[in-house]
């Protein structure tokens, strides 16, 4: 990748994490160029195909739905995605296993040549070392969190004793050997965290949770002493 390629993903990455209009003046200061080569970028990634309203001295802002060109990758971020999908394939659900692999695949399909066989043949490896079985309902509990949907579950106490309980997820843990998920629980009233492999039970109810997955999140980072992400900063 070039010096400029790499610059132009880094303002593609500036721009991506934004939810508000950026002054070209600050985006060219984190790049470390000028205002004439920010405005020269601005204009090439347009030409590319990037979707990003503003003007000098108005601000910029990316609006949804560019592609990123997968030849865009660097050596390292490809193998970052090769690596992830090795690791997904072996611990999680047969579906999200399965999504893994054409994800994969999809992007080896437009790289060149050279960096299509750098992905194939990556030597960068994630084994499973003999983990529990996925749980049968992860595609369920997966969408619940994706749509944000309210879920009856029966789940087990430590001491083995089940009680039936409302809840709405809105992240998952993928461990070595378990699952974990949190949720607010209508029971308690409160966030909670539950191991998939206590839940003996679950099921859709049709329900949209009352707050969106990302307050449910940042509410519950707040509360566990987790600095917001970098995404959020204009959120």
């Amino acid at each position: 990748m070039t010096v400029r390629a790499g610059r132009l993903l880094q303002l593609l990455d500036e721009l991506r994490r934004r939810r508000k209009p950026v002054q070209g003046a600050r985006l060219a200061e984190q790049l470390g160029v000028s205002l004439r080569t920010l405005y020269r970028d601005i204009d090439t990634l347009r030409g590319q195909g990037a979707d990003i309203a503003g003007d000098p001295g108005v601000g910029y802002l990316l609006r949804p739905g560019f592609l990123l060109p997968a030849m865009m990758f660097s050596a390292e971020e490809l193998e970052a995605l090769a690596l992830g999908a090795r690791w997904v394939a072996a611990h999680a659900d047969p579906e999200l296993a399965a999504a893994a692999g054409r994800a994969v695949a999809r992007v080896g399909s437009v790289l060149p040549e050279p960096l299509r066989l750098q992905v194939e043949t990556s030597g960068l490896f994630a084994p499973d070392w003999n983990a529990s079985p996925p749980e049968p309902w992860l595609p369920v509990l997966r969408k619940a969190i994706r749509e944000g949907l309210v879920l009856r579950m029966v789940y087990a106490r430590s001491d083995g004793e089940a009680s039936e309980r409302r809840v709405w997820p809105f992240a998952m843990a993928f461990l070595d050997d378990k699952r974990l998920f949190a949720a607010w629980c209508e029971l308690r009233g409160e966030f909670r965290h539950f191991r998939a492999d206590r839940v003996q039970q679950l099921e859709a109810t049709g329900e949209v949770s009352p707050h969106p997955r990302h307050q449910l999140l940042r509410r519950w980072r707040r509360q566990q002493g987790i600095p917001p992400t970098p995404a959020c900063e204009d959120c």
